[in-house]
């Protein structure tokens, strides 16, 4: 009786050496762990439908194309602009508007790196790879995603100091000696 269970104790812990050495990559960990805290839908994600209006001309109508966009889908945020009196057309993604492109010129003045977004991807899966948070952390999907980027951000109020000594005003927060600055004169350059 003794064999037999140091026998099935010996299988499982080979069984558990081999499940440990797979050759499959596993997938990076979520160092962002967001749980909904009801099991049902969100009511918030059902839309309805627009009502179905049949065009005047069925001739003028765009060739069907998968994955885009229908005459009767839910457009709550125009719907929200044309409510409100603005222009829901300038919600669509027509490109880069005249009015960005010295922007545009500027920010790529150095030349624009070719697959950015795929590079970055790769890499932040590879942190996420190197940081998966500790052993419990991971049991219990508690969020690590704060502690795993803090060399990463930024420190604002570090940086808002930095600009303050270059004497650059700082439009985000009020320098520290406001009263210099009531004088309108200041702000007009005269």
């Amino acid at each position: 009786m003794r064999l037999t269970r140091t026998a099935v104790a010996i299988g499982l812990m080979a069984g558990l050496a081999v499940s440990a050495c797979s050759r499959e990559e596993s997938p990076p960990p979520q160092l962002l762990n967001l749980k909904k805290s009801a099991s049902g839908p969100d009511e918030f994600s059902i839309l309805p439908n627009k009502p179905i209006e049949i065009p005047e001309d069925l001739a003028a109508l765009p060739e069907p194309t998968p994955g885009a966009s229908n005459r009767v889908d839910p457009t709550p945020l125009k719907d929200a602009v044309a409510a409100l009196g603005g222009n829901p057309s300038r919600l669509d993604d027509n490109g880069v508007p005249a009015s960005d492109s010295a922007l545009i010129a500027r920010a790529t003045r150095f030349g624009v790196a070719e697959g950015i977004r795929t590079t970055l991807a790769d890499e932040d899966e590879d942190f996420r790879r190197d940081n998966p948070g500790r052993f419990f952390e991971r049991v219990f999907s508690v969020t690590t995603y704060f502690r795993a980027y803090e060399d990463l951000s930024l420190d604002q109020f570090a940086e808002l100091e930095r600009w303050r000594r270059l004497g650059v005003l700082t439009v985000g927060a009020p320098p520290e000696d406001a009263a210099k600055y009531k004088d309108e004169s200041f702000f007009t350059n005269k």
